[in-house]
């Protein structure tokens, strides 16, 4: 005689609305405004009626994943926790892999959802310029800017790289992006003996 296994413990709201946060996310980068609750709930494993006990429509959880997306702070998070001791090639290589992944999924999203323009509590200063500086501050002696200066340099040429419309789809690996940030189109690298 077989015996059932044993059900999984059901999740918290908040931990169901973390899950399907996760899962919608990847499936709006594919699907776009066409993305049902079917698909979702096929990719979470779910029944369709558990999304809307969860958010109550489908549009509440597009915006929740929306929202995340946009936050800030874990993005900040992540550029202050690169290594302010590494070599200055290391460290505008860690940023610029950051900041594409982070502007490609945000404009595809986006774009896959028919929103254009900032945000509505975008910050034109751009916070980011300041994690930028204080990262590559260590390095002033090299730069031929100043810190804040060359943060903003790294987010421009970062974010254009990221943007399928400026590209004109040309792409470009981090490498080539970091390479371009350093060393323009008429530097040479360094010699590696001495990076």
């Amino acid at each position: 005689m077989s015996t059932k296994p044993a059900r999984a413990a059901p999740l918290s709201v908040e931990d169901r609305q973390e899950m399907l946060i996760d899962v919608v996310t990847p499936l709006l980068i594919e699907y776009g405004q066409a993305l049902t609750t079917k698909q979702i709930a096929m990719r979470a494993g779910i029944a369709e009626g558990t999304i809307f006990r969860a958010f109550g429509t489908k549009d509440e959880l597009i915006q929740a994943a929306v929202d995340r997306q946009l936050d800030p702070d874990p993005f900040r998070k992540r550029l202050r926790s690169i290594d302010a001791t590494l070599p200055l090639e290391a460290k505008v290589s860690a940023i610029v892999a950051l900041m594409r992944d982070r502007f490609t999924t945000v404009f595809t999203i986006m774009t896959a959802l028919g929103r254009f323009g900032p945000p509505a509590a975008h910050d034109p200063r751009h916070e980011f310029t300041d994690v930028l500086g204080e990262a590559v501050e260590a390095d002033l002696e090299r730069l031929n800017f100043g810190a804040e200066r060359t943060g903003q340099i790294i987010r421009m040429v970062a974010l254009s790289a990221s943007m399928q419309q400026i590209r004109g789809g040309l792409r470009f690996t981090d490498d080539e992006v970091t390479h371009i940030i350093l060393y323009g189109i008429i530097g040479r690298l360094p010699d590696p003996a001495l990076t």
